[in-house]
């Protein structure tokens, strides 16, 4: 009972001392206008442009050229284990761009024995892939593959 009553008072404590502005001096506080001719509402179209969307709630998703089997033979045919008999799963997650490169590659979990360096290797051979879509504009998506490694 004494951690719940400490836990609410540190929350109300946290509430009372946050900072305001106060109202008489809020010249104080003023941000500083943004460098050269650019507005703020160029900036927030810039960032809405370049955020970063995940495949299940777009319109059209992104897609390797020929599809998921063609991917797969790519990279059955691109990746060279290090290792002999060596069978697993590696998850990759990267952005596909809107002109369809990648780009943020990351290697989420491999099997062990430089597999992970490989798998982004390989993912850096990757031909362009048809941008998604939201709205019938293209977007950057963020996307997650399973390597199959057998």
């Amino acid at each position: 009972m004494k951690k719940f009553i400490i836990l609410i008072a540190i929350c109300c404590v946290q509430n009372i001392f946050s900072q305001t502005i106060p109202k008489g001096n809020s010249t104080q506080y003023k941000t500083e206008a943004p460098v050269g001719n650019v507005s703020s509402n160029a900036q927030a179209v810039t960032e809405e442009d370049n955020q970063i969307y995940n495949t299940a709630g777009i319109d059209v998703r992104p897609e390797f050229p020929g599809g998921v089997e063609a991917m797969n033979g790519f990279i059955k045919q691109n990746f060279k284990s290090p290792k002999e008999n060596l069978k697993g799963k590696i998850y990759a997650t990267f952005i596909i761009e809107k002109d369809g490169s990648l780009s943020d590659i990351k290697i989420l979990r491999d099997i062990g024995y430089e597999t992970g360096a490989e798998a982004i290797r390989v993912l850096k051979l990757f031909p362009k892939w048809s941008p998604g879509k939201q709205n019938n504009k293209t977007i950057r998506v963020l996307y997650s593959i399973p390597m199959l490694i057998n």
